[in-house]
């Protein structure tokens, strides 16, 4: 049966939606980036660009690198828009946008977060590199899917009991990332962690301007957590939810993140662009 209009929104021109996109305008790799800003970061090192398109938040670049398509797409901060972008990318490829019929061929993508973060763990020091082994969602957009035999489940138990914060309506969902994409993108400068994916910057990340947060504890009830030798190690506003939907849907998601801040420590980067900067480069010569 053909997706109903209100359900696959297309635009006049036959684009999706919201990115604005034709299935043609995308790479098989997919880099994801919050800032708009940051888009021309990376396709500032692509030999050729061949696709610029923009609406609203989501702007996209696709070219070559070193002989390799990758398409780099900008995300906006927060889940909800990550819900619109992996939707939107999975139906580029694996729906068929005139007929509105979903393919009995899929295609997989692979997907690379390039982002910022702000760590909890004394150890992992500002401007470093992190590459986020599982995430953990406090957000809730995952709630909305079917995922309970897709989840690291043990982990999540583990949490849940941890932090007993169920009073709160914080029911914590866990996500691995990609293998294949963390052995491609591992080295012996970056760190591995569990990043914790909030559902906001101030009071979901224990930060107190005029309102005081709910969960006075909120610091340390993540950073005194353990499960199987891991730590959580750092704090962001994506990427549990593109580990969660790129694997109900079938896609390899990895998130490498620079290290801006600590709040352990309480320090914040001298050289924020410099660093994001040196992610960027790093992860474009280990994707190809």
């Amino acid at each position: 049966m053909p997706l109903a209009p209100s359900e696959l929104i297309c635009n006049p021109d036959g684009s999706i939606y919201h990115l604005n996109l034709h299935p043609e305008d995308l790479a098989d790799t997919v880099i994801t980036v919050g800032d708009p800003d940051r888009v021309a970061s990376v396709s500032n090192h692509f030999d050729v660009l061949e696709v610029n398109k923009g609406k609203r938040e989501f702007l996209t670049h696709t070219g070559t690198y070193k002989g390799k398509r990758l398409t780099v797409i900008s995300t906006g901060i927060g889940t909800d828009n990550i819900d619109i972008v992996l939707n939107e990318l999975d139906a580029l490829v694996n729906i068929d946008l005139r007929t509105r019929k979903i393919r009995e061929e899929k295609r997989q993508l692979s997907l690379i977060r390039i982002g910022t973060s702000g760590a909890i763990q004394e150890h992992v020091p500002v401007d470093s590199f992190l590459l986020s082994k599982t995430a953990v969602g406090l957000d809730g957009l995952l709630h909305f899917y079917h995922t309970k035999e897709m989840q690291e489940t043990a982990l999540k138990e583990a949490l849940e009991k941890h932090l007993d914060w169920q009073s709160k309506g914080i029911a914590p969902y866990v996500f691995a990332g990609s293998q294949i994409l963390a052995e491609k993108l591992a080295g012996k400068s970056v760190l591995h962690g569990i990043t914790v994916t909030n559902a906001g910057f101030y009071g979901p990340q224990g930060r107190r301007l005029r309102l005081a947060p709910s969960l006075p504890d909120f610091h340390d009830k993540l950073r005194s957590f353990r499960f199987d030798g891991a730590q959580i190690t750092n704090l962001e506003m994506e990427t549990a939810g593109i580990y969660g939907l790129a694997r109900l849907l079938g896609h390899q998601a990895i998130s490498m993140n620079a290290i801006l801040a600590n709040r352990a420590t309480g320090e914040f980067s001298t050289k924020p662009q410099e660093t994001t900067d040196a992610l960027i480069r790093y992860c474009l010569d280990r994707l190809v």
